[in-house]
């Protein structure tokens, strides 16, 4: 590359550092190196601004120059820097729905830095009609693909970045909160899939079983409330088949039954209260046990 033709790339380029640098927090649109505008919008002399009208010609520069130049290289990250409040301000457009913003800043330059390596000055259109719809596709597809903590159909997800603003365009107008048919409506779906995209919702962000209800008075947390084994319901088929077999036993069987397997008595204690001996006991007990195995196999 000659010298005329590097002085050429560098001009722009250094006309976007000092644009960058001196004047950082510039609304998305314009990036400018002055303090703060002159009145009736006249510029002060000496001061040059960079608009995002001005990042076509540099895209032009940059198209021209091959991979692996080190010009081309610091022209395209001047190029990002200038465009980083275009990915701010497009990021901000998706604030509020379950995701840091700072995430989703980052996912807008990735973006972008996507718009500046793919897009052809040759086709003739503006950078920002190509940036823009890359940046936003971008945060869409991370938001469909990358942000849903329970995996819901694909066709769920994307309805539901769909009914976000439909939702705020229609309380905005009606001044109250949608209905479901209302909904349906807007955006041109069936009342059961606007129903499956809003519980889809839900699976995106699923609260923490440790969490108190927020506005409750109810201090106990979900896990608080969650159901817990039953160790009785394992005796249910066991109590549904001895029950018809203890109506063949005597009231003496019975009761010894009772007494030993419910009161939790001893044998001796079971004995002295019947007035008899321990072994008699013992033996009842041993008699009645198994003809109730032996029925309750033949039952089987």
């Amino acid at each position: 590359m000659s010298p005329t033709t590097q002085q050429s790339v560098q001009q722009p380029v250094e006309t976007a550092v000092l644009s960058s640098e001196r004047c950082p927090g510039a609304i998305p649109g314009t990036r400018t190196a002055r303090p703060r505008r002159a009145p009736n919008g006249v510029e002060k002399p000496g001061r040059e601004t960079v608009t995002y009208r001005d990042v076509d010609p540099l895209l032009l520069t940059l198209n021209s120059l091959v991979d692996g130049d080190s010009v081309r290289k610091r022209l395209e990250s001047r190029i990002i820097t200038i465009c980083l409040p275009l990915a701010k301000h497009i990021a901000l457009r998706f604030k509020g729905r379950g995701e840091a913003i700072e995430d989703l800043e980052q996912v807008a330059r990735i973006g972008l830095v996507n718009a500046v390596n793919r897009f052809d000055p040759s086709k003739g259109s503006s950078f920002l009609s190509f940036a823009i719809p890359t940046m936003m596709g971008e945060i869409r597809r991370y938001f469909r693909d990358r942000s849903w903590s329970v995996s819901v159909p694909r066709a769920a997800k994307e309805n539901h970045l769909r009914i976000g603003p439909a939702v705020e365009d229609l309380t905005s107008r009606l001044g109250r909160a949608p209905t479901i048919d209302e909904i349906a409506n807007e955006i041109g779906l069936g009342r059961e899939a606007v129903n499956d995209a809003l519980l889809a919702g839900f699976a995106h962000t699923p609260e923490s079983i440790d969490a108190s209800h927020a506005g409750s008075d109810d201090e106990r947390t979900m896990a608080d409330q969650l159901a817990v084994d039953d160790t009785g319901f394992e005796f249910v088929d066991q109590f549904l088949s001895v029950k018809p077999l203890l109506a063949l036993l005597s009231d003496e069987q019975r009761a010894v039954l009772k007494m030993r397997f419910f009161d939790e008595m001893t044998q001796s204690q079971i004995a002295t209260r019947l007035g008899c001996s321990q072994m008699q006991i013992s033996r009842m007990l041993a008699r009645t046990l198994q003809f109730l195995r032996d029925r309750a196999s033949v039952e089987d």
